[in-house]
């Protein structure tokens, strides 16, 4: 199906949603690969991650609106970046869908999770009890905790760093969940304290969470 979701944040930042229906020969003979991908892709279990990996790589043209070769490469830390382009990128996936983000304001973040309940049995693993005591137990509970993943997940990929903890450096600040809606994550971690505004929205039966920093 291709591109399902598009969306402007403002002047410098927008991301999108890929839906995964094509075959790998598919999302293949829409990319060009370095040596280096190609040896990539064929490290990968053949099946979703081979898909998400390509699907990656065909949004992030669509966004750059070219059809010429993109390298995206792994930092240190195996953060995604584009050494050829003044932007900050992103990219998620989840089952059948793929995400990228782009922003030239500075370091951005995006995470896309199927909503399932099994999200009750890890909630303690990165939530703490302050957290967990601003999440009732209403219809939206699953929503909220969701939401929450995916902001921690978003500020974690915006930070880059592999340590960084959800549990000890980020502690969401109470919020009313809403199924679209803006919430506070604070980082701390390396000697600094700082505050994030972190986008979640309802995305069918997903959830998304995005940031960007200044």
């Amino acid at each position: 199906m291709g591109l399902v979701y598009l969306r402007e944040l403002d002047a410098d930042s927008k991301f999108a949603i890929w839906k995964i229906e094509e075959t790998a020969d598919e999302l293949l003979s829409f990319l060009q690969l370095s040596d280096v991908e190609s040896h990539t892709l064929k490290t990968l279990n053949k099946g979703k991650r081979t898909l998400h990996w390509l699907a990656t790589r065909v949004l992030l043209r669509q966004l750059l609106q070219t059809e010429e070769y993109i390298q995206c490469v792994p930092d240190n830390n195996g953060k995604p970046y584009l050494p050829d382009y003044p932007l900050q990128i992103s990219l998620t996936h989840s089952f059948d869908y793929a995400g990228a983000m782009l922003s030239k304001k500075g370091a951005c973040g995006i995470d896309l999770e199927l909503v399932k309940d099994k999200i009750e049995r890890i909630r303690e693993k990165f939530l703490r009890p302050e957290e967990l005591a601003f999440i009732p137990a209403t219809l939206n509970r699953i929503e909220q905790l969701y939401a929450c993943w995916c902001a921690k997940e978003a500020v974690y990929k915006l930070q880059g760093n592999k340590g960084t903890s959800f549990y000890h450096n980020m502690t969401i600040l109470p919020f009313e969940y809403t199924p679209q809606g803006v919430m506070q994550v604070r980082l701390d971690a390396h000697n600094t304290s700082q505050v994030f505004d972190v986008y979640y929205e309802r995305f069918n039966d997903y959830m998304l969470g995005y940031v960007v920093g200044s």
